[in-house]
């Protein structure tokens, strides 16, 4: 941990802050009101207005991008528990300004090492429906997070790691307003495991009620076992009294008992990996190699994509469905087959997204919907079968530039909202190990995305950073949306890249996406009205909610913009 007593944050002002803003404006005042303000120093773009203020304040303490990050995670994980937090993993990709270096680091969560290929069979050697894997200690995996931001914080944290988790610890003791959303994925039970544990039931159902909106819900729980990682780093949660928790709760799960144990927790290790990047037209843009999909799969899109002229063709927008959607198909069938943890499996990366590999992919789309895509074919040591894993629509994304020009782009997840639903000192552990497949092998072929023992499950988690033609910042983006965030995050690009829409206009656009299946077109949204034209094409057609949590900033001559989802309560802060 680095020590800087340069910069101390003044945690009076910060509480009065927290304090005068929760008790004088209702909470929808915080929102977002979808017009982009141009700033010049730094920005946070978050899902959360509690966790977008504590990252200010840190920027504003003189704190990096990777400072600032820190301290939104964690009050994310307090304020908005269903889809995040330090029970679980993220993905991080960081710009240093200065050396002009993109970093990016793996806090995935890992399988435990007694698990294997059959973890999610039964005794008749059928797979586990999802909902019966989701619930209890068999899905959860090692957390990631936090060894992560450890790893990010030595390398480009600038103030003191125990400054950065104030912000979470006063808000736990204090209390924050129950939002509308939490409210109401407690209330419908979004995830129908909620509360069968009591642990989570007690926090979630006070008085055996769903929490209410505007509910002044305290976590002191939670503010104490961050005061002990404040003080004593990462290795407070991974080793001691918190790992012994966990392990505790995991397997002796009453109805669904895990295998992770203590040296799991132990020997877990964030990563450092190499970016991917590909020129797209003028840009250069960059996104996190596997174990996610979410970075290839959608380099391939626009790969094949720079193929066909998206500029001119805006106003024929059915046609532009048409081809983003067909070059989805293709890259989701090599991301079936082909993307896992690299560090079991041979990924062709540089194949999946060689210029001419994807040029001769986009010769495949034609005026009409070619049905399933193929995966296109690869010399590889092992020859892998193609495989489903069920991911789920929670997560969350933060963006964030600091005034030194660096810049972060974070996807974070516990996996399923709420995640396994035990919860453990105050935060809820993630069901990471339902995104393996639950199968091992296919006509005798294995399966890339198996459970192994450590191995870490494929994800689509896409954080983005995009640079123009002189290696500068240009824009920031992600989003959660399970195996959907792939088609989030492209709409996005091709909207800001190719359409010249601002960074919020770019993230208000309607939602639409192919997983190499039916075409999503978002629902009460002016696509819809392609849908027959579409069909005529051959598209097997689904109107439904396509519920994006979007977050980004776009730079524009040294000028900042932010832009948050209007589909959630996130918002944007910057100076």
């Amino acid at each position: 941990m680095k020590k800087n007593n340069m910069h101390k944050i003044n945690l009076n002002y910060y509480i009065l802050f927290i304090i005068i803003i929760s008790l004088v404006f209702p909470f929808s005042t915080w929102a977002n009101e979808n017009q982009p303000q141009a700033y010049k120093k730094f920005l946070v773009s978050a899902a959360n207005p509690y966790a977008v203020e504590a990252g200010y304040q840190i920027l504003n303490q003189g704190g990096s991008a990777v400072d600032a990050v820190i301290a939104t995670q964690l009050v994310l994980g307090l304020v908005e528990p269903q889809s995040s937090g330090i029970g679980g993993g993220a993905f991080l990709l960081n710009w240093d300004n200065s050396k002009k270096e993109l970093s990016t680091y793996d806090g995935r969560e890992t399988a435990p090492m007694r698990s294997n290929g059959d973890l999610f069979m039964d005794k008749n050697g059928k797979p586990y429906s999802w909902w019966n894997a989701l619930a209890g200690g068999k899905s959860v995996g090692v957390p990631g997070v936090l060894r992560m931001l450890e790893l990010a914080h030595n390398e480009h944290g600038k103030l003191p790691w125990k400054y950065l988790f104030e912000p979470a610890i006063q808000i736990g003791e204090k209390g924050f307003k129950v939002s509308k959303r939490l409210h109401e994925m407690v209330k419908n039970k979004i995830n129908p495991s909620l509360g069968r544990y009591d642990s989570s039931w007690e926090y979630f159902f006070p008085r055996g009620d769903p929490i209410d909106i505007g509910f002044l819900k305290f976590n002191k729980q939670y503010s104490n076992t961050l005061k002990r990682i404040s003080i004593l780093g990462a290795d407070a949660f991974y080793k001691g009294d918190i790992a012994k928790d966990i392990v505790e709760s995991v397997r002796s799960a009453k109805d669904n008992p895990g295998l992770l144990s203590m040296s799991d927790l132990y020997e877990y290790k964030a990563k450092k990996r190499d970016p991917i990047c590909l020129n797209y037209r003028e840009n250069k843009v960059c996104g996190m190699g596997p174990p996610t999909s979410g970075g290839i799969t959608i380099l391939q899109i626009l790969g094949i994509l720079e193929n066909f002229e998206l500029s001119k063709i805006f106003d024929d927008l059915e046609k532009s469905i048409h081809l983003i959607t067909q070059a989805s198909k293709l890259a989701f069938a090599d991301r079936g087959k082909y993307i896992a943890d690299p560090d079991f499996v041979t990924v062709p990366i540089s194949k999946l997204i060689d210029k001419n590999y994807l040029m001769k992919r986009s010769k495949l789309i034609k005026e009409k919907d070619f049905g399933k895509a193929k995966p296109g074919i690869f010399s590889l040591e092992q020859s892998y079968n193609q495989a489903f894993s069920f991911e789920v629509p929670s997560t969350s994304h933060i963006s964030i530039i600091d005034q030194n020009g660096n810049a972060v782009s974070m996807t974070t997840s516990i996996e399923m909202a709420f995640g396994s639903t035990l919860m453990v000192r105050g935060f809820l552990l993630n069901n990471q190990l339902t995104d393996f497949s639950f199968r091992k092998e296919k006509d005798g072929k294995k399966i890339a995305n198996s459970v192994e023992p450590g191995k870490r499950p494929r994800s689509s988690m896409s954080p983005i950073i995009v640079f123009d033609k002189n290696n500068n910042v240009k824009l920031i983006i992600g989003s959660p949306g399970g195996s959907r965030i792939i088609g989030y995050v492209l709409k996005t690009l091709i909207a800001y890249l190719d359409w010249g829409m601002d960074i919020q206009d770019s993230i208000n656009f309607p939602n639409f996406l192919n997983r190499n299946g039916k075409t999503d077109l978002e629902k009460n949204s002016v696509i819809v009205k392609y849908k027959s034209g579409l069909i005529k094409r051959g598209h097997k057609i689904s109107v439904r909610n396509l519920n994006s949590g979007l977050h980004g900033i776009g730079i524009n001559d040294s000028k900042i913009y932010g832009g948050a989802d209007f589909r959630r309560e996130g918002t944007v802060l910057g100076k």
